[in-house]
Formats: structure tokens, C-alpha cells, sequence
């Protein structure tokens, strides 16, 4: 039986490489055969990733089959799988996020979970001797999985080791890493394309919070300006989006890469009270500017409040 390995739904650049590295590695190295898919339609700086290293777009699918057998990356989280999930055989998890609960499984399963800023590097480390084997394209994925989640090193999330692995890669590959970066960056920034209901859907996860459901939003940038600029129309956005998603608020942190700080939208007056709670501020008008802000992770979840 083939093993799928999947990431988060909204699947961005570590959610999409990831996914395709340890498939990689299962079905070369390891010898299992294994299948990377995607839970939704990928952010565009990871579809700029996948077409730069001459990478198909994995599949994607909607929920897994009762027994399929399947490894998890870049989440723990039931609220981002599909719904199914504890009906299949969950072999492994590969993560960097707090631990959630609420998965099930069949069987003892191996578990990797470790504070570092990128599941890729993680990947890397578990590999051991064998990560010398990965091909081009494998080593591109990787670079720019590590490369995205730490926001080319800006991130408060970034280690040593993250940006050892990032830099031992580029001088593999032959690669200018900041510049590559901003290739990225440049693909990541333009939602001129999108509505404002997928624009709150590039990065958004849920998380239950003094019993309320927070769909928390961020779009990373270099350009925030524009979509600033877009508040009036996102701000309409939010109820339906909070609506459709079973959300009792949508929170979207427009993080400017680099001027390093993060705009809040505060389409209400719940939200501005969140806003207050959370980051010990008096917010006035419908935005607020938090300095340093770069990371869900570290810097946003761990310190809401309602």
C-alpha cells in the first residue's frame, strides 16, 4: 500500500515541500513506496517554488479513505486534516507546532517533533547520512520550505541550525540565498489576484480560545501597503469568511517581512478587545501596528486572550 504524507489544509511553501521531500525519501531511501498530496490549492510563493525546481503539483484531495495508510507533516492539529483522519492508519507525524491533541491512532506511531522554525529541517536531521542522497530539486524544496518558514532568518522562530541547513544548501546548489529569497518573497507578496475572501484563506489556521474559535490569518509581505489599503472590503470579508469556516472571528496579522512588524485589522468591537488582551494595546480605528510581530507561532498564538 502507498503511503500518502500530507501537511495543513491551505497548504503553504512547508506544507507543499515537505510533503514531497519525505515521500522522496520513504519511497528512494527507505523503501516504501509513498505519495505526497496536498489538502487545498497551494499559497503562490509555494506554486513558484514547485514550478522554479521543475516539481509537479502533488494531487490534492479532500479526505482520506478508512485504513489508508498516511504520514503527517508540519501540523498535529485535527482542526487542519481532513476529516476523516482518525479512520485512517496514521504511520508517523513530523512537526514544529506546539502539541494539540485529538488524534487517534491504530497503533504505536512515531512521533518527531522538535523547536525548530521548519519541518524540512527536521526531515533533514532524521535523514542523517542519507540526506546526502537528495537530488537538485529535493535540496531546492528543502532550501525554500527553510527559507519561507523563517522568513529568510527574520523570524524569532529561526535556530543555528535552521540557518546552517539553509546556507549549506544554497552553496550546494549554487544559489545567491538572498536573492533567491526575494524571488520568493516577490511571489508570496502579490495577491492582486485574489478576492478578499481567499485572501483571508492564504495562511489561516483555527484555534480554540477561552472558548471562542479564532480563524487566525496571516499574509506575509512586501508590500502591506496594498493590502492595507484593501482593509475596507477584507474587514466585509471577515464575517463571511468566520461564517462559512465555523469561526467565531477571523483575525488577519498583514506581516510587512521587511519592515518587520505586523498590521492587525480590528473590524469590530470583540476583536478590539482580543487585540488589548493580547498584545497590551489601546487600539483606536480599525488597524493596529505590532512592532516585532512576525510569527504565528511564537509571537501571535501563544499570547491571545479573549
Amino acid at each position: 500500500m502507498t503511503v500518502l504524507v500530507f501537511g495543513h489544509k491551505n497548504p503553504d511553501t512547508d506544507s507543499t515541500g515537505s510533503p514531497l521531500i519525505w515521500a522522496w525519501y520513504l519511497s528512494e531511501i527507505a523503501a516504501t513506496p509513498a505519495r505526497a498530496v496536498l489538502l487545498g490549492e497551494p499559497s503562490a510563493e509555494a506554486k513558484f517554488v514547485l514550478d522554479h525546481w521543475g516539481v509537479d503539483q502533488p494531487e490534492i484531495i479532500s479526505d482520506v479513505e478508512p485504513g489508508t495508510q498516511v504520514v503527517i507533516v508540519d501540523t498535529n492539529n485535527p482542526a487542519e486534516l481532513p476529516a476523516s483522519v482518525n479512520k485512517a492508519e496514521i504511520r508517523a507525524i513530523i512537526d514544529h507546532h506546539k502539541l494539540t491533541g485529538g488524534l487517534q491512532t491504530v497503533a504505536p506511531i512515531d512521533i518527531t517533533m522538535r523547536p525548530l522554525a521548519c519541518t524540512a529541517t527536521i526531515m533533514h536531521d532524521l535523514m542523517g547520512d542519507d540526506a546526502g542522497r537528495m537530488p537538485r530539486a529535493i535540496k531546492g524544496l528543502m532550501l525554500s520550505c527553510i527559507l519561507s518558514d523563517t522568513l529568510e532568518f527574520r523570524s524569532p522562530t529561526t535556530t543555528d541550525h535552521d540557518r546552517q541547513l539553509a546556507e549549506g544548501l544554497a552553496r550546494d546548489l549554487g544559489l545567491d540565498l538572498s536573492a533567491y529569497a526575494a524571488e520568493m518573497f516577490a511571489a508570496k507578496s502579490d495577491v492582486s489576484g485574489l478576492s478578499d475572501e481567499d485572501l483571508l484563506r492564504v495562511d489561516a489556521k483555527s484555534f480554540d480560545v477561552g472558548g471562542l474559535t479564532l480563524r487566525v490569518s496571516v499574509l506575509e509581505t512586501t508590500a502591506a501597503a496594498p493590502v492595507v489599503a484593501r482593509k475596507a472590503g477584507i474587514m466585509e470579508a471577515m464575517a463571511r469568511v468566520a461564517a462559512d469556516d465555523g469561526a467565531d472571528e477571523v483575525l488577519l496579522f498583514v506581516v510587512d517581512i521587511l519592515n518587520e512588524e505586523a498590521t492587525l485589522l480590528l473590524p469590530n468591537d470583540r476583536v478590539r478587545s482580543i487585540a488589548a488582551k493580547s498584545f497590551g494595546i489601546a487600539p483606536e480605528g480599525d488597524t493596529a501596528v505590532l512592532p516585532g510581530v512576525m510569527s504565528r507561532k511564537k509571537q501571535i498564538i501563544p499570547f491571545l486572550k479573549v
